[in-house]
């Protein structure tokens, strides 16, 4: 009977750390049913290293995903829609940037607000934006000289 006693203790303290870490990765994660944010877009020449769930970041924290990325059809340039937290207010002359983590790091979608008074509404589109670099075609100009 021990034996039983110590298993049904042991089987109910694994489920415990079991929804416990569910739980965390519901709030943390982005998995769980908070606030779905304000939705902006942005149309990049390149969107390389970006996907749909791909970070948007504000000095380095993360406040919004990625939720679409398709190409414009009539532009032939990659339209994003961005998921961005509600309590960010964004000045109308924002810019948005794909950048990489490093070298060899992902990209994220990176914004640099403005300086202006006033915010843009949310479903609006941020115009000001720089695709992300291409390190191949970094190292294939400095090798061949520049000319290209």
């Amino acid at each position: 009977m021990a034996e039983n006693v110590a298993e049904v203790v042991t089987g109910t303290a694994v489920l415990a750390v079991a929804v416990g870490f569910l739980t965390y990765a519901s709030q943390f994660g982005g998995f769980g049913g908070g606030g779905d944010g304000a939705q902006y877009t942005a149309s990049f020449r390149s969107a390389e290293g970006v996907s749909v769930g791909t970070d948007v970041r504000l000095a380095g924290v993360k406040v919004g995903t990625v939720t679409a990325l398709e190409l414009d059809p009539a532009t032939y340039r990659a339209s994003a829609a961005l998921t961005v937290d509600d309590e960010v207010l964004l000045p109308d002359d924002t810019a948005i940037i794909i950048a990489s983590e490093g070298l060899l790091g992902g990209s994220f979608v990176e914004i640099l607000p403005g300086g202006s008074p006033f915010n843009l509404e949310p479903g609006s589109e941020i115009e000001d934006t720089q695709s992300s670099v291409s390190v191949v075609q970094l190292l294939l100009k400095f090798v061949s000289g520049g000319n290209e």
